[in-house]
This record gives structure tokens, sequence and C-alpha cells, in this order.
């Protein structure tokens, strides 16, 4: 990125043309302490592997691994993740308060070609220093990551970007959310109608009806985040960039007969 004082073209325009959110840019590590940090990473690592695990299991197996760390605080920072003992999956987003209610339209239903359905999902990063949060769109034929978006705030500016970026040129016959309040707002949901796309929500607390994107942050966590300590909002979005290359263009899955998501995408649309 330039230097802000050194430029005409705004920071938001630059932002857009390297594909990082705004909230990246101005990215400062969240005020936390390096144990709390510490703390944050290992849970993080450990719901990723039992997304069972509610607060009071999850200070069990801290203590199990040498840490004493009391519920209260636990809790306080399950929450500042995003992270809700009483559902199945990260909650990092709260529904909206009399949001339309969207049906869930992917039950017993057989996908068989790109651009079928879609789905998005969004995933707290650890870092050195801080944490940021990362939305992605997937094919869900394919496994192929259509766009992604970094953000250090849960507002819904940055999964608007992504969509936005996800439906040039293309669109899905169904897009799948969860219940989240960045895409049960209207600003959200409204871009999806004006583009004649039925939109699918999950139930609430049901992690395996978006189980595509799970595992993809499953996968990304695995192979690349766990393994190498970002230091801040571009450091993460570089990585990410070469990650997301690598996964879409050179990383075969077993799924899909050991060919990569953009091999079955491309070649689904010829």
């Amino acid at each position: 990125m330039i230097e802000p004082n050194s430029i005409r073209i705004s920071i938001h325009r630059q932002c857009n043309l390297v594909g990082l959110g705004r909230s990246s840019f101005y990215y400062e590590a969240a005020p936390e302490t390096a144990e709390n940090l510490k703390y944050m990473r290992m849970i993080d690592k450990q719901y990723t592997k039992t997304p069972f695990y509610g607060s009071r299991r999850m200070g069990v197996w801290l203590t199990h691994e040498g840490y004493e760390v009391n519920r209260k605080r636990v809790q306080r920072l399950m929450r500042l993740m995003g992270l809700e003992a009483i559902y199945q999956k990260p909650k990092l987003s709260q529904p909206g308060k009399g949001h339309k209610k969207y049906p869930y339209l992917l039950r017993n239903i057989e996908i068989l070609r790109p651009n079928h359905v879609w789905s998005t999902d969004i995933t707290y990063v650890p870092m050195d220093h801080g944490f940021m949060y990362l939305v992605a769109i997937i094919d869900w034929y394919s496994r192929y990551v259509l766009t992604w978006r970094l953000s250090n705030t849960l507002d819904g500016g940055f999964c608007e970007e992504a969509l936005d970026e996800a439906i040039q040129g293309r669109k899905p016959d169904i897009f799948n959310t969860d219940q989240g309040v960045q895409f049960t707002s209207q600003s959200f949901t409204s871009r999806l109608e004006a583009a004649q796309i039925q939109v699918s929500m999950d139930g609430r607390g049901r992690a395996l009806d978006n189980i595509f994107v799970e595992r993809l942050w499953r996968t990304l966590k695995y192979e690349d985040i766990y393994l190498k300590n970002y230091q801040n909002g571009l450091d993460l979005h570089q990585g990410m960039k070469k990650y997301f290359q690598f996964y879409n263009t050179e990383r075969p899955h077993q799924s899909l007969g050991y060919k990569t998501p953009e091999y079955i995408y491309r070649g689904g649309l010829n």
C-alpha cells in the first residue's frame, strides 16, 4: 500500500484494488494481554477439533494441558472470539432482530454442477499480536473459494464486499448462509434478491447445514494459520492470498477424485 499522505487515491479505493477491507488497512492488535492471546489461540485450535466444547469443557481441557484458567475467564475469551457454548459452531454473528425468515433449501438436494449452490461463513483468525475475522464464499459442488475478505470488526461491510465481487459476471441458483446479522441484514439479502438468487439459511445452531465451509476453515487453519505467526493485517492478507491460490489451483481433494477445485469449477462451466 502507498503511504496515505503521499497519494491522491483514497484509502478505500486502494483497499478495493488489492482486495483488502479498510478495517484490515487500519488494523491494530486487539487490546488483550499476551497470556490471553495465547489462551485464545489454544481455544481456537481445540474448538476447531471439537466444536461441541462449551466453556466448561474448554476450561477442563486447558487444566489438563497444564493451565489453570477459571471458567469466567474462558467464557469471556470465547465470547470475544465469537464462540458460543450452546451452539455447534462459532457464533461469530448474532441474528438480526425482526429479520426476514428464509427457509433452509439444501435438505436432500442433489448438487450436480458448479454455481448451483454457494455458501458463506465467518471465522476467527488468531495472529501473533491479535486476531481478525475472515469471510469466504465457496461453491459447494467444486469447493472452489470464489472470494474472501478480512476485517478486524464484525460489521457487515466486509461480507458485502465479498458478495459484490463474487456475483460479478456469475451467480448461483441458491446462496446459503447462517442467521447472523451480517447475512440477514436487508443490505445483504437485497443484493441476492436483486440478482434473482434464492436465499437459504441454516437452522439455528446447525453447523452441519454449512458443512463445506466448516471443512474449509478446518483445512485452512491446520495447513496454514496454525503453522504461521502472522504479524499484522497486511501480513495475514498476503498469506491468505497465497493459501487460497494454492487451495483452488494446486491442492487435490479426495472428494473431487484428487482434482483441484478450480479444475472442477472451470471444467463444469465448459
